[in-house]
């Protein structure tokens, strides 16, 4: 459900137990029978963080971001604050209309923003898994939407603001009469036009990154893959690309953007396709072809890093940069979601050092959730990997997968003492080592680091 103002009748009890809470407390938001989001007055909006439940406040939050939207989450009780008590309560009800249930409600926050929280929850019996997003805290405050969330990269890459669809359409248009038999061009309309990718998007109206999906393969079976799931797991947000388009059809993509979008970049490794490393067939003499014709732009690979070797061929190739997905730097939690394939956690960590050896710009991924990501145990294992692999960036993004269920396959397989902040990890990280970018996008590439 998209956000949109609380519908403010007697179902939200206004002023009956108003005068009670904090100024500072953030007004509890759920969805009623019929899916309308109401505010909760009298109730104070709570996150969580694994086993942690921390009411939230105006001064830890900030104003929703410009392009979230607000979900409900079904067959789930929300838990909030009494803010005449101070306790903690579950709500199945709504108070202010006896029998009629009531559920959560999140925010699926714009890109660039880090979750500090989830929202509190419980499930009820035989709850189905939640869709594939990140669920951020959220709560009302002085007639607007507050989000449990701090800035991490203040780019305005994929602001929908910034694409409108008549400028996608006409983008589209002229790319068909550029390349009409390019299948790759044709995967990339649907992208744009059905799913409503941004990154897509960018690549018709020229500006910033532009995506080269090209590996209908995988060597993992992530958790939360969102081009491919098992039937009776979670529905996949996207189909993957069902074909490896050829080297020039790659290079034909790429050389449209690069030649047209100062310092653009473009990007193997998309949400709609495998690992690109299993498509190095192609790759590898597109990104030749592309070098050949131009030195023009920033060639970046998203992968898993599972293929060392593979990827050292592509560097030589002339791929200027790499960006390794990890949720974990320990071993057994890093496992316990991707679950790979022919491949382990140490050739992951091959990956990063051969990158960093070539001179390469090298970027972690890093899949991130309160409770897990801030827990001591974690933040110990990234400072340590830090250390030892001088990377180039960081970028925060939150994790798109149920939260409760994350925490307890994480908790099956390694200890999560309570957690920190993300803040306060983030802000430790800066400090510790200041040379790190920390950001969401992956940065254009100089010259003289190519």
């Amino acid at each position: 459900m998209k956000g949109h103002p609380p519908h403010r009748d007697q179902k939200s009890g206004r002023g009956s137990r108003g005068k009670s809470f904090s100024r500072k407390a953030l007004i509890a938001l759920v969805a009623d029978s019929r899916g309308r989001i109401i505010e909760l007055e009298g109730y104070g909006a709570v996150g969580m963080a694994g086993e942690a439940r921390v009411p939230l406040t105006a001064s830890d939050t900030l104003p929703m971001p410009e392009g979230g939207e607000l979900m409900l989450l079904p067959q789930r009780v929300p838990v909030l604050q009494d803010l005449a008590t101070g306790k903690l309560v579950s709500l199945p009800e709504n108070p202010y209309q006896p029998g009629e249930r009531i559920c959560p409600v999140a925010a699926f926050n714009s890109p660039g923003y880090v979750h500090t929280y989830a929202p509190a929850y419980e499930e009820l019996p035989g709850a189905a898994a939640l869709p594939l997003f990140a669920y951020g805290a959220v709560g009302w405050h002085r007639g607007g939407f507050r989000s449990a969330v701090f800035r991490i990269d203040r780019e305005r890459r994929q602001d929908l603001r910034l694409m409108p669809l008549e400028k996608v359409r006409r983008g589209v248009a002229a790319m068909r009469k550029r390349m009409p038999g390019n299948r790759l061009r044709q995967h990339l309309e649907k992208c744009a036009l059905t799913y409503g990718c941004p990154a897509a998007k960018n690549f018709f109206i020229g500006r910033c990154e532009a995506p080269l999906p090209a590996s209908p393969q995988c060597n993992a079976r992530c958790l939360g893959c969102l081009s491919l799931q098992p039937v009776e797991a979670v529905s996949h947000c996207q189909d993957r690309i069902g074909f490896m388009p050829s080297a020039e059809e790659i290079a034909q993509v790429a050389l449209a953007h690069l030649e047209r979008v100062k310092a653009g970049v473009v990007s193997f490794g998309q949400g709609c396709e495998g690992d690109p490393l299993l498509a190095a067939e192609v790759i590898e003499p597109a990104v030749r072809i592309i070098r050949r014709k131009t030195d023009r732009g920033t060639i970046n690979m998203n992968t898993n890093g599972s293929l060392p070797d593979v990827l050292d061929t592509l560097f030589d190739a002339g791929l200027d940069s790499v960006r390794i997905s990890i949720n974990s730097l320990r071993e057994s939690c890093y496992d316990a979601y991707f679950r790979p394939r022919r491949y382990g956690f140490s050739h992951v960590m091959q990956s990063v050092a051969l990158a960093i050896r070539r001179g390469r710009h090298v970027a972690i991924n890093y899949l991130n959730l309160a409770g897990v990501t801030d827990s001591p145990e974690e933040r110990a294992a990234l400072l340590a990997f830090l250390e030892s692999h001088p990377i180039d960036q960081i970028q925060w993004r939150n994790l798109n997968f149920d939260p409760l269920r994350y925490w307890r396959v994480m908790a099956q397989v390694a200890s999560h003492g309570p957690p920190g902040g993300m803040r306060s990890l983030v802000s430790e990280v800066q400090t510790v080592f200041p040379r790190i970018r920390h950001g969401y996008f992956n940065p254009a590439v100089p010259k003289d680091r190519r």
